[in-house]
C-alpha cells in the first residue's frame, strides 16, 4: 500500500494522539479520525503535493491538510452540538513522566482550555507544527495563534499551579491603587 492510502495509514496514530488531546475522549476521537480519514479518501483530489515534497513534508504536506479537515470537523460537530461534553477519559500522553497524577492534572487543566486556544496548544506543542502551519491549519493568522498560545500557555500554568482558572486578565490585580 503506497502513496496515498499507505500514507494515510502511517499518519493515522498522529491523528488519533491530536484527536485525543482535543476531544478528551477516546470514543469521540476514534470518530473523529474515522471521519477526517473518510472525507481525505473521498476528496483526496483535492490535495495537492507541490513537486519534490514528500507527503509530510511542512505547510504543503498530507499531515497539515489531514489536520485542517480534522479542525473542520471538529468545529462542525461542535457547532451542531452547541455542547461539549468533558469525560474523565485521558489522552495518550508519551512522555518520561511516570506520575500518573501529573499527567491527570495535565488532562483536566487542558479540558478546561477554551477550544480555540486548546487547538493552538496542541498544534504547537504536541504536533510542533510551526506558528505559520498552525495558522494555516486553523485558517487565522499567525499574530492570533501566537496569542492564543501565550493564553493557554499562562492558563495551564495557573491551572497546574492549583489557582482557579481565570477566564479574563486579572483586571483586579491591574486596578490596584498605588499611593
Amino acid at each position: 500500500m503506497d502513496g496515498f492510502d499507505g500514507q494515510l495509514v502511517a499518519l493515522a496514530p498522529r491523528l488519533r494522539r491530536h484527536a485525543r488531546g482535543l476531544t478528551g475522549d477516546a470514543a469521540l476521537a476514534d470518530d473523529l479520525v474515522q471521519d477526517t480519514l473518510e472525507r481525505a479518501l473521498r476528496y483526496r483530489w483535492r490535495f495537492r503535493l507541490r513537486p519534490g515534497a514528500w507527503w509530510g513534508d511542512g505547510a504543503d504536506g498530507l499531515l497539515p491538510w489531514l489536520l485542517t479537515l480534522m479542525h473542520r470537523l471538529r468545529l462542525n460537530a461542535l457547532r451542531r452540538k452547541d455542547l461539549v461534553v468533558a469525560t474523565d477519559t485521558l489522552p495518550e500522553v508519551s512522555g518520561p513522566a511516570e506520575d500518573p497524577g501529573l499527567r491527570r492534572d495535565l488532562s483536566q487543566a487542558l479540558a478546561q482550555l477554551p477550544e480555540p486556544q486548546r487547538a493552538v496548544l496542541l498544534l504547537v506543542s504536541l504536533e510542533q507544527l510551526t506558528y505559520a502551519e498552525a495558522a494555516r491549519v486553523l485558517d487565522i493568522p499567525p499574530g492570533t495563534v501566537m496569542s492564543r498560545l501565550a493564553r493557554a500557555r499562562e492558563q495551564m500554568r495557573r491551572l497546574l499551579d492549583g489557582a482557579a482558572p481565570n477566564r479574563t486578565a486579572t483586571a483586579a490585580n491591574a486596578l490596584q491603587r498605588v499611593k
